[in-house]
């Protein structure tokens, strides 16, 4: 299936607050419980604060905010299916930070996320040496989707969001 992956706007702003939603409950409700993840999505990813980074991200080479969608010729679901957002590492100029990579849950395994990161390696690739990016250790499915993309484990690290939990960070060159 054709993906179509393009530039966000403010416009996506709240989809992307939605698909946020849906993808932390299916990824962390068991770790984290529903309530703190819903705590977490409405400070992460309010929409004034979408509609920012998604204005900064735009016009720069140095940084990229993109959503993907069904391709009008290849399906008639043209609604966001997922987005990802990167920035510069603010300890090292050379990296870029993937912040953000979310697809709705119904979409996982069938190339979307793929398609993102693709596209974000592609855009990002002139300005920087290397994508990074932090997830948790319990996110199973999200670990194996950064491994199976080529992305190496380079530090554990404890987790902003509990005492218990560990983060994981992984590198790949671009």
């Amino acid at each position: 299936m054709t993906r179509a992956v393009r530039h966000a706007t403010v416009d996506d702003a709240w989809i992307i607050h939605e698909i946020a939603r849906q993808s932390w409950h299916a990824a962390y409700d068991d770790l984290l419980g529903p309530e703190t993840v819903d705590d977490v999505v409405d400070e992460w990813y309010a929409i004034g604060d979408l509609e920012s980074s998604i204005r900064e991200a735009s016009g720069r080479r140095d940084a990229a905010f993109l959503v993907a969608s069904g391709s009008p010729a290849a399906d008639t679901e043209t609604v966001a299916r997922g987005f990802a957002h990167a920035v510069p590492w603010p300890e090292d100029r050379s990296v870029a930070f993937l912040a953000r990579l979310y697809v709705r849950p119904d979409r996982w395994n069938d190339g979307t996320g793929t398609a993102l990161l693709d596209a974000l390696e592609t855009e990002l690739s002139a300005a920087f040496d290397r994508l990074r990016l932090a997830v948790l250790a319990a996110n199973e499915v999200g670990i194996s989707f950064y491994e199976s993309t080529g992305f190496e484990h380079v530090e554990t690290r404890p987790s902003d969001l509990g005492t218990d939990l560990e983060e994981r960070v992984y590198e790949k060159s671009i």
